[in-house]
């Protein structure tokens, strides 16, 4: 991987996390979640299309098609999984 595909990678995925922040709200710390998420989405779909040999939507050597929906992915659980509440039980102490 070259380092302008890298950058291109990191600025694409950094906009799905912020548009999907747009989408959902939050604050600051939710931003920061989602484009975290969008990272860990987006490199985790790259690298799982290099290791099973597909091609999906291919934009140089980035796997633009796998990286995206792994994105969309991640934020989706990732989003699901943070509105979870723990509640205390009485006597749990």
């Amino acid at each position: 991987m070259t380092i302008p595909s890298f950058l291109i990678g990191l600025l694409i995925s950094t906009l799905y996390g912020a548009l999907f922040h747009i989408w959902r709200g939050g604050g600051l710390g939710r931003l920061f979640l989602f484009i975290l998420l969008g990272w860990v989405g987006f490199w985790g779909g790259q690298v799982l299309g290099d290791v099973l040999g597909w091609a999906f939507l291919p934009l140089g050597p980035l796997n633009l098609g796998l990286a995206t929906l792994g994105s969309l992915l991640v934020l989706l659980v990732g989003s699901w999984l943070s509105m979870i509440e723990v509640s205390r039980v009485a006597g749990d102490d």
